[in-house]
Parts: C-alpha cells; sequence; structure tokens
C-alpha cells in the first residue's frame, strides 16, 4: 500500500548568488538575488575580496579570472544598484558591507563575469587506493560521507530502510570527476554522518548533482572505479 511507503524528506539550500552562463557552476557572470528577481553586477562594484566571498559560497575553489563582459550582459535593465565592500571572510556575498554605487548606470560590457577553480572536493577513502573506497565531499569546512536517497517502508509498527536509490548514478559521477574511469562495482553501508545526493549520472563533477538535506540517515557509498588502483 502507498500509505506504507514514503521517501526520506529533503530541503535545499538556496543561495543568494550564482554564476551564470558559464561552464559550470564556478565560472559565469556574478549575478545576485533581490526582491525574487536576480541581476547582474557592474564590474567597477566588484572586486578581487568580492570575487573571493562568492567562490566561497558556491564551494568553488579560488578566483582564477575577474573581468567585465566575460561572460556576457544579463537582462536589460536588472543591474545590482549597490557596491559590495567585502573583507574576503565572509561567508556570504550578502553578509558583505555595501555602499551607493559611484556611477548611476553600468555600461554594456561591463556585467562582471568570474571564474572560480575547481575544488578538490571528492575523495574515495578506506579503499587501499585513490580510485576506490567511500565517498567523501568537503563541504562546509569538514570531509563528509555521501548518501544516497533513501526509501522507506512502514513494517511492523516501524520505518525501515528498504531501498537506496541512485547509487550507480552517484558513483559514476565520481569516477569521472577523479579521472578514475568508470564504476565497476558499488556498494551501501549505514552511516549517520552524511550529506545527501542525488545524480543522473551524466554529470561531470559531483557539485553539479542535487544536493539534499535528508532528514533520516541511509546507505553511504562505497566504489571501486576502473581506473588507477595503485596502492598509496
Amino acid at each position: 500500500m502507498l500509505e506504507n511507503v514514503r521517501f526520506s524528506s529533503v530541503s535545499l539550500s538556496l543561495s543568494s548568488v550564482s554564476l551564470v552562463d558559464g561552464d559550470g557552476l564556478c565560472s559565469g557572470r556574478v549575478e545576485v538575488k533581490s526582491n525574487q528577481s536576480w541581476a547582474s553586477v557592474c564590474e567597477a562594484d566588484f572586486d578581487q575580496q568580492d570575487a573571493e566571498v562568492v567562490c566561497g559560497e558556491l564551494g568553488c575553489g579560488a578566483p582564477a579570472a575577474l573581468q567585465g563582459g566575460l561572460y556576457g550582459e544579463g537582462e536589460e535593465g536588472q543591474t545590482w544598484d549597490k557596491e559590495f565592500q567585502c573583507k574576503g571572510n565572509e561567508s556570504l556575498l550578502l553578509d558583505c558591507d555595501t555602499s551607493d554605487r559611484k556611477n548611476n548606470t553600468c555600461l554594456p560590457g561591463n556585467a562582471v563575469g568570474l571564474t572560480c577553480s575547481e575544488p578538490d572536493d571528492v575523495r574515495l577513502v578506506a579503499g587501499g587506493s585513490r580510485c576506490a573506497g567511500v565517498v567523501e565531499w568537503h563541504c562546509q569546512g569538514e570531509w563528509r560521507t555521501v548518501a544516497s536517497l533513501g526509501m522507506e517502508w512502514h513494517y511492523q509498527g516501524e520505518w525501515r530502510t528498504v531501498a537506496s536509490l541512485g547509487m550507480e548514478a552517484l558513483a559514476a559521477v565520481v569516477c569521472r570527476q577523479l579521472g578514475c574511469g568508470s564504476a565497476v562495482s558499488v556498494s551501501g553501508g549505514r552511516t549517520v554522518h552524511w550529506i545527501g545526493v542525488h545524480c543522473s549520472g551524466s554529470e561531470p563533477r559531483l557539485r553539479e548533482c542535487t544536493v539534499l538535506d535528508l532528514t533520516v540517515f541511509i546507505w553511504s557509498i562505497g566504489t571501486i572505479c576502473s581506473g588507477n588502483n595503485n596502492t598509496l
């Protein structure tokens, strides 16, 4: 019966800043969300310390390129009207101080584009090589075990985990990101220290999958990839 089956509930943490029209989550035109709409940021209102905060907020590496017009223009007229004054140690761009813009308009070609370096944020541990082991993801300053989405069934008066979904797709993405070929073996084990991730299997990097904040502990993911399995 359907009333005896439930999926672990999720909540998504949505950022107020994004990089648009780039090659992935870590590059693109800087856009800021305010009052339910997105606005591009003028190059004159954004500097290296601001870029460090944005890259950190998005979970990317250090800023690698910062240039006006690098990733095109945003929607006409949708330009952030403040100058950011970050110190570089803030967790969120909107935590930074701001001041009134020196110029009233942002000329065409000056919507700031930012490229952050890709972080070394995924690893396989306790498997004897860099291409085998339990999947861990560096998130919020610590390494956390990655879990797949779980399904539970109410049986004999209690909820029990009966399936773990998307393990193969997640393992494929991890092996691809690490340059370890394809996933040749996938296994699961119970854990309470995890971050939930759901992948379609085609993503180039784990951070481009959907991040899920699950309410119950479920299956951690272990994988063996087909690539270099030399013992460290």
